[in-house]
């Protein structure tokens, strides 16, 4: 099993920095509910949408000005 901290360094080797961002609290809040793994994964994705969402849009903002 990976240890949090491979997990992390592995999520910024990938560019997934919104998963990254996310990770703990995440895994707290699955443990406190005991989470299935599929509501984990979702949650992570949902995460990394959410983060390349708000990248693009500041980049857009930034190309506006």
């Amino acid at each position: 099993m990976m240890e949090r901290q491979n997990i992390l360094a592995t999520m910024g080797e990938l560019k997934l920095f919104g998963m990254k961002a996310a990770y703990d609290e995440i895994i707290k809040v699955a443990v406190k509910r005991t989470h299935e793994p599929q509501q984990i994964v979702g949650d992570l994705l949902q995460a990394e949408i959410s983060e390349k969402q708000a990248r693009s849009i500041r980049y857009q903002m930034t190309i506006a000005k």
